[in-house]
């Protein structure tokens, strides 16, 4: 019975089909070797050649998985992958396609980067404790400087005469700020680094500091917010990257390299792709030119490697990647992950008039409404407020007897909470109704030049509307229906199932999102309704059909043609070209299909319809309502602490000056740490995550959504690259090793992941310890051993074990259930084992 406890099942303890099937003798040989070990793992006493896998004998994904880890402990037949298997699902069929294949040779690794050692000598713990005491002194020095600056501004803000002295000064003071933030990461690059140049930089070295303190620096710069803007571009000079006439950048991850940074004239890169100029690998820092020719178009969600390059007219498609040493030649297309030639055509909008001289007056715009408008707001609007409103100075500046009174703290917590839960619904009716108004400018199919009005209205709309804070309150819950509704989907007749979609959904525009009745989506959807060039744009409907399920991270652009009753897997690249799909399954980038459903996932069907559907999901509203309830109440304790630390500060100054506020800086970043590490230890202190396999409506999911939803992983990015980060991930239940560096991978469960010592895990990687399709949730714990490294983008899923020394591929997908053998190098989508100078990947 579903609502009574059961047994906790791991992949290894699945219910193994029971179906008979005809017997067809297999032939002596791999016939006969594939069909014992197929029998073996599926735990049926024998397999007919000619039984389909998934149809017949009730496999699966994961149980593949463990055959062909298997198959490759054999040296004795050819390696199998997941791809194999699904394009031969049958043993006659797949012993036919491996014996015209030689046996796997041994792998190992393959040349290094201009000739350097493929990894480095594992750092000491010596170095590795100076690195993070120098990363401490940097930030408190830095934030020392910050404090003094912004009590010396404020001071001189408050003196002046009036409302309109005091804006006037707050102008003066924002502008002159807002020039040393931008200039400061410019000026410590050349000061710190000069000019990059091809190498590697040694982890936790002094080398290594350097360049985590220009990361740092750059990528907090305020230009960062101009991506898309000819400003992101002139950024992007200043540092150093050589980047030609009428280029367009919208994607947030900046380069650091950027002297290895060569785009050329007219070429555009699309919103989350990634071009860093640098990699991790092994314990090193190994930088490498990405070169772009003339009127290239990089598509959404892609990944450019180190030591890649795209000729003139060239294009890459949408969750594809380049590896290092992968070249495209001019005007060719390619696409995949690691990419390759197609006829598949990605630049489908049209020129329009954008000269130099729209350009130059967008920026001059932008800024001057950053420079009237949001700076003084920000820098010297409480200071105005003081001035005019002396009673608040009581509220906001309240003495030392009277920070510690019990008055004071009621009125406090009662002021915190109106401001904190009364932003919600006024945020709710602004966002239903402005970016409607502005949208009636915009006439989808309709070509509009960048960076003019339209332009405008459309990058309002896209930021307006994609608020993270409230797709993750009504994410994993049944108002997360109701709320892209108000914000303009077409979702056509609501099947609801308490969890239609996840608790990140983005998009272009939302009046062009349309999602089919009975479609389910789990995190990471970004709906690509919005096609650019690098001189216009032009918003389109994308239509998700009826019966879907959509996986993890997938990027769904305008002109998908997949239909109804489709299963999208996690990473999947979603294909432009060809018959529309539906019935099916879709896996990988390029996809291929693959069943739309299996045995095993069809075991609660039940309880999709009729009187236990009502039932299961009213009781997981209530609860997700409880769920939802909990994060706004930790979201609101946090925004009081934060509040009288900052009146502490204030109340502090007049007898510390400028200490106070430093302190006050460095309080809120302990604070931020401790109190998340509190609330998610909390959250799971009687309920830990494990192995699970149930229904959607299972008081166990329920919980696993609140461990998802509650926490905060958000501050985790400040100690990206740091020693520092590894202390959080303990203290959050990790079974970490020593000395690993994770520049920013993202762990979904982290009491079920084991990561050994000296691990390099890159930025955008994800360790993800579960699944859900359709109706079913079930979550393994993932092994990953000494020395391993996963490359930019890539995506480990459950139940995955990852032997000493291994490495994945820059967006590679290592689907559930894999065993990667040590000191192996797997790359693709889905991921594979590749020899050594097989030439898809290059060290």
């Amino acid at each position: 019975m579903l609502g009574n406890p059961v047994e906790e099942l791991t992949s290894d303890q699945e219910e193994s089909p029971t179906v008979r099937v005809g017997y067809d003798e297999p032939a002596a040989g791999t016939e006969r070797i594939l069909a014992e070990m197929l029998a073996d793992v599926v735990r049926i006493e024998q397999v007919s050649v000619d039984s389909h896998f998934f149809d017949e004998l009730g496999a699966d994904s994961l149980v593949m998985a463990h055959f062909c880890a298997r198959v490759r402990k054999r040296t004795d037949l050819p390696s199998v992958s997941m791809k194999d298997v699904y394009r031969h699902p049958t043993i006659r069929s797949l012993a036919t396609a491996l014996e015209g294949s030689a046996p796997a040779p041994p792998v190992e690794p393959s040349a290094p980067v201009s000739g350097a050692p493929v990894s480095a000598a594992p750092a000491g713990m010596a170095a590795y404790v100076l690195c993070g005491a120098l990363q401490l002194l940097t930030f408190l020095g830095y934030s020392y400087v910050v404090a003094v600056v912004t009590a010396r501004g404020y001071e001189w803000i408050s003196t002046g005469s009036g409302v309109f002295g005091a804006y006037l000064r707050s102008v003066m003071f924002g502008a002159a700020g807002l020039l040393v933030l931008c200039a400061l990461p410019i000026l410590v690059k050349w000061a710190l680094i000069g000019r990059w140049k091809p190498g590697q930089i040694r982890i936790w070295s002094l080398g290594y500091v350097r360049f985590w303190i220009v990361k740092t620096l750059i990528r907090s710069n305020p230009l960062v917010l101009f991506v898309g803007s000819p400003l992101y571009l002139l950024y992007l000079k200043a540092l150093g990257a050589r980047i030609g006439r009428g280029a367009a950048v919208f994607s947030r991850n900046v380069p650091v390299c950027t002297d290895l940074l060569v785009i050329g004239d007219g070429t555009v890169i699309r919103k989350d792709s990634f071009f860093n100029c640098y990699r991790a690998h092994a314990g090193l820092i190994q930088m490498g030119a990405v070169s772009l020719g003339k009127d290239v178009t990089v598509s959404e969600a892609t990944v450019l490697d180190i030591d890649t390059s795209m000729g003139d007219g060239a294009q890459l498609g949408h969750a594809s990647s380049l590896h290092s040493g992968q070249a495209v030649p001019d005007g060719e297309h390619w696409h995949g992950s690691p990419a390759q030639p197609t006829e598949v055509e990605y630049q489908v909008v049209g020129p329009a008039d954008c000269g130099a001289l729209r350009r130059v007056a967008h920026s001059v715009l932008q800024l001057l409404a950053v420079l009237l408008v949001y700076v003084p707001l920000a820098v010297g609007g409480l200071g105005i407020l003081l001035a005019e409103a002396p009673e608040l100075r009581a509220v906001l500046e309240p003495g030392p007897a009277a920070l510690t009174s019990r008055p004071f703290l009621l009125d406090a917590l009662t002021a915190s909470a109106v401001l904190y839960f009364g932003a919600v619904p006024l945020l709710l009716i602004v966002l239903a109704t402005v970016p409607r108004l502005l949208n009636r400018a915009i006439t989808p199919g309709r070509v509009y030049p960048l960076y003019g009005f339209h332009y405008g209205v459309h990058r309002a709309i896209a930021f307006m509307t994609n608020r993270r804070f409230l797709t993750r309150l009504f994410g994993d819950s049944s108002g997360i229906v109701h709320y892209l509704r108000c914000l303009g989907y077409d979702l056509s007749r609501i099947e609801q199932t308490g969890s239609n979609f996840g608790t990140e959904v983005r998009h272009e525009t939302p009046y062009l999102s349309s999602v089919g009745s009975g479609t389910m989506v789990a995190d990471g959807l970004s709906i690509v309704n919005a096609d650019f060039s690098s001189t216009s744009f032009r918003v389109s409907r994308a239509s998700i059909g009826a019966r879907n399920f959509l996986g993890n991270r997938i990027a769904y652009p305008s002109r998908g043609r997949t239909g109804d009753n489709c299963l999208l897997a996690t990473k999947v690249m979603v294909p432009v070209d060809g018959e529309i799909r539906e019935g099916v399954g879709l896996l990988g980038s390029p996809s291929f299909e693959i069943p739309r459903s299996v045995q095993r996932d069809s075991t609660f069907d039940g309880l999709k319809s009729g009187g236990k559907l009502r039932s299961r999901l009213a009781s997981k509203n209530r609860h997700n309502a409880a769920t939802m309830g909990l994060f706004l109440l930790v979201g609101w304790i946090y925004f009081f602490g934060v509040t009288l630390l900052a009146s502490g500060a204030a109340d502090l100054y007049t007898s510390f000056g400028a200490s106070a506020f430093a302190l006050a800086y460095v309080l809120v970043f302990l604070f931020t740490a401790v109190y998340f590490v509190l609330v998610e230890r909390a959250v799971t202190a009687f309920h830990p995550p494990g192995p699970l396999f149930c229904s959607i409506y299972d008081l166990r999911f329920w919980r696993r959504e609140r461990y998802w939803k509650v926490p905060s992983e958000t501050y985790l990015r400040i100690f990206n690259g740091t020693p520092f980060k590894n202390v959080i991930w303990r203290m959050l239940g990790v079974r970490l090793g020593r000395r690993v560096f994770d520049d920013g991978c993202y762990l979904t469960e982290r009491t079920m992941v084991a990561i050994g010592d000296g691990c390099t895990l890159n930025g955008g990687s994800v360790i993800q310890c579960h699944s859900q399709e359709d109706g079913a949730f079930k979550s393994d714990r993932i092994t990953i051993g000494d020395g391993c490294t996963l490359g930019v983008g890539a995506f480990v899923h459950y139940g995955v074990t990852i032997g000493d020394g291994a490495v994945l591929a820059p967006d590679s997908f290592l689907m559930k259930g894999e065993v990667v053998p040590e000191h192996a190098r797997w790359a693709g989508n889905p991921a594979r084992q590749i020899p050594r100078n097989s030439g898809q990947e290059r060290e």
